[in-house]
């Protein structure tokens, strides 16, 4: 039990590995950092759910370099990164913008929400059927007659 406990607290302690290469990494420390926080936002084309600065694919390694040439250049974090937005379209972010033309993307939580609590308010505002009235006397006595036996 106490080696899982150290283990796990190991594990814990490690914290975010990242796929970053010593040979990638910029002498400059404010340059490292500018490049990591870019390279933070942007997708990994290849695993598609990780930014570049965890992926270990050939290309997320291709994209972590092509930032920090740009940012050795003189660009700010901005020009660098819609550098690459221009060269592989806005999937390559790991937040879209916000625009016109995501905006159904940005709203569809939004409305599902919306959709939910309407389908929840209708439910509970649903009445149960009102009950059927009783026989009246003289429905009674008939099926009374009509069920006796002689």
């Amino acid at each position: 039990m106490r080696r899982a406990a150290l283990l796990l607290a190991a594990l814990l302690a490690a914290g975010p590995v990242r796929a970053v290469q010593p040979n990638e990494v910029l002498p400059d420390p404010a340059l490292e950092h500018r490049a990591r926080e870019i390279s933070a936002g942007l997708r990994c084309l290849v695993c598609q759910n990780q930014s570049i600065d965890d992926s270990d694919a050939p290309l997320a390694k291709d994209l972590r370099v092509l930032v920090r040439d740009r940012l050795k250049a003189g660009d700010t974090n901005r020009e660098a990164e819609e550098f690459i937005v221009r060269r592989y379209g806005e999937f390559v972010l790991l937040r879209p913008v916000f625009g016109l033309h995501t905006l159904l993307l940005w709203a569809t939580p939004l409305l599902a929400i919306l959709l939910g609590g309407f389908g929840i308010w209708r439910l509970a505002r649903r009445r149960a059927p009102a009950p059927e009235p009783g026989l009246s006397p003289a429905e009674e006595a008939e099926v009374a007659a009509l069920t006796r036996r002689d």
